[in-house]
């Protein structure tokens, strides 16, 4: 049986990411690991005390990512990193995702923190990305999910930001794989990268694909954009980019941005799906 979703808000549910810098054993890392945890403390308690409903850490640093399973020095870095977040964070529910796509780590991180909830880039599938073909593993995540992590939901995207999907795989198609075959608790779906719009005619299409699954709007939401993508059928927005200093990826949580856009969210008339 799958786990109820982490998430309880009177509104749509807001979920902002902490993007840690580049972790040991990455080219571009730098900082000391005392460094890394108390920034990401730091940015997650901003992020919560600002009015965000969770937050997802994510190895954003990491470039160029792992095809496949990240190295166990990359396991050991975000724990310490997740752990941190989850002592702040207090009741509200704290999410991972291991870049590029190492599901079973995420797993292992959220058995060993705490967390309650793991992205997962393809779940199910096929998608061709700068690290090459990425299969998904949705046989073995949600049976390792049994074992390791059982209350743990699992947010899967839809034809993932930053890589293309097969020839004749449509995101309505791709979602309804995802829900009905391939276990997923929740659905995102995003722009063309980082940062990048995303469309509300295809939150529409994919919230008409998946009644019932919550939809998650995972780049480009910004103030301006929120109550567009909230009227297409979102449930949810992750938000990274316009919350951070001058409104780049990677740069730092900026706590006047965070009330900016909470600000913008709550002023939506917002009917949540019944699934």
């Amino acid at each position: 049986m799958a786990p109820p979703l982490p998430f309880s808000a009177p509104g749509p549910v807001l979920v902002g990411m902490v993007h840690l810098p580049a972790l040991p054993g990455a080219p571009a890392h730098t900082l000391p690991m005392d460094r890394i945890v108390r920034r990401a403390r730091d940015e997650a308690r901003a992020l919560l005390d600002g009015g965000f409903d969770a937050v997802l850490v994510e190895n954003y640093g990491d470039t160029p990512f792992h095809p496949g399973p990240v190295p166990p020095e990359t396991v050991a870095a975000m724990s310490r990193a997740v752990a941190s977040v989850v002592d702040v964070a207090g009741d509200h529910p704290v999410g991972v995702n291991v870049l590029r796509n190492d599901a079973r780590a995420a797993l292992g991180i959220a058995a060993a923190t705490g967390a309650r909830f793991i992205r997962v880039n393809v779940h199910a599938g096929t998608m061709w990305t700068d690290q090459g073909a990425l299969t998904g593993r949705a046989w073995d995540t949600l049976r390792v999910r049994t074992t390791l992590a059982p209350n743990c939901a699992i947010l899967a995207d839809v034809h993932v930001k930053h890589a293309t999907p097969p020839p004749g795989s449509t995101p309505e198609d791709a979602a309804r794989n995802l829900v009905s075959r391939a276990g997923a608790d929740a659905v995102i779906v995003s722009g063309t990268g980082t940062g990048e719009p995303t469309d509300p005619d295809r939150v529409r299409r994919v919230a008409g694909a998946v009644p019932e699954a919550p939809v998650f709007v995972g780049s480009g939401a910004t103030p301006d954009s929120v109550a567009g993508l909230l009227t297409a059928g979102a449930s949810g927005l992750i938000v990274g980019s316009w919350i951070q200093t001058g409104g780049r990826a990677g740069a730092g949580v900026d706590p006047d941005r965070v009330r900016t856009f909470v600000e913008a969210s709550r002023s939506v008339q917002f009917a949540p799906r019944d699934p």
